[in-house]
């Protein structure tokens, strides 16, 4: 079942006229989507942000407990010859208090771009997701939950760098024998200083009937108008990622590695592998085990295993749970959750998570 349901909520003509007075009708259509996700959150341990000592067990409701809130449009317009013009504008918010949240504190904080796609490739200049990070979520043991999987451990480290790219532009290629590739430019840049800010990213593909394979890679500069967001979206760090999946009836298996390398922090490196079965047309089960250690140093490593449980009342609605279990060592601060626990302390954590999420 694919989480990416959306349903249409409008249609409007564009219209172009020539000099002869003649009207042509190009088709067009905009989509409204989104996603409404909520839950209750426990962990036995919970990090002091000021001290990064144990401040005790917590409870609490947070928004986004395996994905984002968020709402967005999309448009496209037939421009003839096999080629559309479309765009984008999303934004998170917070399904717990209304919010902004997981926007980079902007209000189409997610993305905000407008491109051309066709025969091809596609194209888009603007606020972006990166090649290296829709690798990750494509890749990932436990689908990118932000919850018990890669991207809390990811965003820990790197925050929203290379989650969300301004002044950037990409290429996307169509597939061909398999293969599908994807590059991203974005300029920075600051008076005095072109190299401020910029980032680069790539990914591959391929796919061979049930078998997928794919890497990726980021490269990214401090500064730039993107420091001073209110999530910095400029850490400098280099990533790189390759994994695989295999996917049978209804069971996928998934195994991937990544590595963050960030100046002045971790030179963390995750190898992870899990599965993910849908039980019955209305129940999926997936499990996930990521251990990480510092490149830097040894001693710093955690490890970390989740499971998940869904049940889906519709096409639109699902319920789930979580469950995940965090060890520390040295000083890796690996955290459980994105929202409410991204950062974990020393020794063992438990914790888990019951919610609702509505796709529109």
């Amino acid at each position: 079942m694919k989480l990416n349901h959306r349903i249409g909520a409008g249609v409007v003509a564009g219209i172009l006229s020539s000099g002869a007075g003649t009207l042509a009708h190009a088709q067009s259509s905009v989509t409204l989507y989104g996603i409404v996700d909520t839950a209750i959150l426990y962990t036995s341990k919970t990090s002091n942000m000021a001290t990064g000592n144990n401040s005790g067990h917590q409870f609490s409701m947070i928004t986004g407990g395996v994905i984002p809130s968020f709402f967005g449009f999309k448009g496209t317009e037939d421009l003839g010859g096999g080629w559309k013009a479309i765009f984008a504008l999303e934004s998170g918010y917070s399904g717990a208090d209304g919010a902004l949240a997981n926007s980079n504190g902007n209000f189409f904080g997610r993305q905000a771009w407008v491109g051309a796609s066709g025969a091809f490739g596609t194209f888009k200049a603007g606020l972006q997701e990166s090649p290296f990070v829709h690798s990750l979520i494509l890749l990932d043991p436990r689908d990118a939950s932000y919850f018990g999987s890669g991207a809390p451990i990811v965003i820990g480290d790197v925050l929203a760098t290379s989650v969300y790219n301004s002044n950037a532009i990409s290429y996307t290629s169509p597939t061909l024998a398999g293969l599908q590739g994807s590059v991203m430019f974005a300029f920075g840049g600051a008076a005095g200083d072109f190299q401020a800010g910029r980032q680069y990213s790539a990914s591959v593909e391929y796919r061979n009937g049930p078998f997928l394979v794919g890497a990726s890679m980021y490269s990214g500069n401090s500064g730039g108008t993107a420091a001073s967001t209110p999530v910095p979206s400029t850490v400098p760090f280099v990533g790189r990622a390759i994994g695989g999946s295999y996917h049978l009836s209804n069971l996928t298996l998934r195994v991937l590695f990544f590595s963050t390398k960030v100046a002045g922090k971790f030179d963390s490196r995750t190898y992870s592998g899990g599965f993910s079965y849908l039980m019955t047309p209305a129940t999926n089960v997936d499990a996930g085990v990521y251990y990480t250690s510092d490149g830097n140093d040894t001693r710093n490593h955690s490890i970390m295993a989740a499971t998940g449980l869904t049940y889906y009342l519709s096409k639109a609605t699902s319920l789930y749970t979580q469950f995940g279990y965090v060890d520390n060592h040295g000083r890796m601060n690996t955290g459980l959750s994105l929202n409410g626990a991204l950062y974990g302390v020393s020794g063992s954590t438990f914790g888990a998570n019951v919610g609702i999420r509505h796709i529109f």
